[in-house]
């Protein structure tokens, strides 16, 4: 069965930084696009970041300029790393992939989701 698992999350004074991890498990044969959503209490989830499997980047604004995504597609992995963290960014963050499985299927997954809180 194929997962996206994540790593990283935790508690961290504002100004901190934090890094995200996310691997994906099981019958994975290739990745494509992967990145970093988040959800707030009584937000919707929005994007974060994306990085394509070539290196292209997609950041939303709140993230440029302080967060980086990077990846490493021998391990089928996507990391977040997070810096000058404020309160805003508390959140959960989800992991998400395109991932060609075992029957040759490109699909979208989830993870399960991390918390970051940014609090003093």
């Amino acid at each position: 069965q194929v997962q996206l698992v994540e790593s990283g999350g935790g508690l961290v004074q504002p100004g901190g930084s934090l890094r995200l991890s996310c691997a994906a498990s099981g019958s994975v044969f290739s990745t494509g696009t992967m990145g970093w959503y988040r959800q707030s209490p009584g937000k919707q989830r929005e994007l974060v970041a994306t990085m394509t499997r070539g290196g292209n980047t997609n950041y939303a604004g709140s993230a440029k300029g302080r967060f980086a995504i990077s990846r490493d597609n021998a391990k089928n992995s996507v990391y977040l790393q997070m810096n000058s963290l404020k309160p805003e960014d508390t959140a959960v963050y989800y992991c998400w992939g395109n991932l060609l499985d075992g029957e040759d299927r490109w699909s979208r997954y989830w993870g399960q989701g991390t918390q970051v809180t940014v609090s003093s």
